[in-house]
């Protein structure tokens, strides 16, 4: 089995490789670093040559709504437009949880990426991830004021990106989805909690604000937008220990 990762030297990407790797199959990484870009298509050709699997874990860079669903719709289009002139069998890509209904934010730019991948003649999976433990520290660097950290009231499994990976490298070397795999963390956390807990260990502690006006991302959400359904994969690995392995 021949797999073009594309966005590989990325923290999804690199980790991606990685694991497929593990599984014994042949990576071909596909990045600007190797001089292919997927938003201009230019040697996307020559990389998919005899692939069987694209996984696409590429990442806007910015999480801006307009820039990331441009972004997201030239690389999307241009990838599947080379997957389908190679005769690829699976094309896995990442989205995060609540693409499907949320419809603000970054979360509108991986909507319109799902539909592009959900509409071609390609044989999908998509696999939405949860928010990384990452996240909750990208999260906390935005609502930083004078007065503390604001940020909004959510519910989170926040997951590793290690068991992000893990999960694509399973469903990349399986038979295509036709639908979507949800992979989460173990556990469910209140944002606030999680930051005070993380700036605790960064040696800065002070007042977390609960403020349903703050963005996630670009966008003001519910309480229980970012929590995955019950069918949800649980990766291994906790919020606690990813701050321990910091």
């Amino acid at each position: 089995m021949r797999v073009v990762v594309a966005g590989a030297t990325g923290r999804i990407g690199s980790r991606a490789v990685a694991g497929l790797r593990d599984h014994g199959v042949e990576v071909v990484p596909v990045s600007r670093a190797e001089g292919v870009d997927v938003t201009t298509g230019r040697g996307l050709d020559q990389a998919l040559r005899a692939a069987d699997v694209v996984v696409d874990v590429t990442d806007a860079p910015s999480r801006d709504p307009e820039a990331g669903t441009e972004f997201f719709t030239a690389g999307t289009v241009n990838l599947l437009k080379a997957a389908t002139a190679a005769g690829v069998e699976h094309y896995v890509a990442l989205s995060v949880v609540g693409a499907d209904r949320i419809g603000s934010g970054y979360f509108r730019a991986k909507a319109a990426q799902e539909d592009l991948v959900r509409h071609s003649t390609v044989p999908y999976s998509l696999v939405r991830a949860t928010p990384f433990h990452e996240s909750v520290e990208a999260v906390a660097t935005a609502g930083t004021r004078t007065d503390g950290v604001r940020v909004p009231p959510l519910l989170l499994r926040p997951v590793s990106t290690d068991d992000v990976a893990a999960a694509l490298a399973h469903v990349a070397v399986g038979l295509p989805l036709f639908g979507v795999l949800e992979a989460a963390g173990p556990e469910e956390l209140r944002l606030e909690e999680a930051t005070s807990e993380l700036l605790t260990t960064l040696g800065r502690p002070g007042p977390v604000i609960a403020d349903a006006r703050a963005p996630f991302f670009g966008a003001v959400l519910e309480e229980r937008a970012l929590l995955p359904g019950p069918n949800a994969h649980s990766g291994p690995h906790t919020f606690t220990q990813w701050l321990r392995s910091r």
